[in-house]
């Protein structure tokens, strides 16, 4: 199921985790050749994806949400 990014925040590793609608956190990563997503990176690049969706595999599984 698709969820639309609202927010971001760094994990206890450093990495980008992004905070979705539905209440599900999805790590964001730049590893390529694996996964390629380079707008992680920067500030600018974040924040140009917020409003966009990420397929939330939590949502798929029924999974209890991550915040409150």
């Amino acid at each position: 199921m698709k969820q639309t990014i609202v927010g971001y925040h760094l994990d206890e590793q450093a990495d980008w985790v992004a905070e979705l609608a539905c209440d599900h956190f999805q790590h964001v990563r730049h590893q390529p050749p694996f996964i390629n997503r380079p707008w992680v990176v920067t500030e600018q690049g974040r924040n140009a994806m917020l409003g966009q969706q990420l397929v939330c595999k939590k949502c798929d599984e029924g999974a209890p949400k991550d915040k409150v």
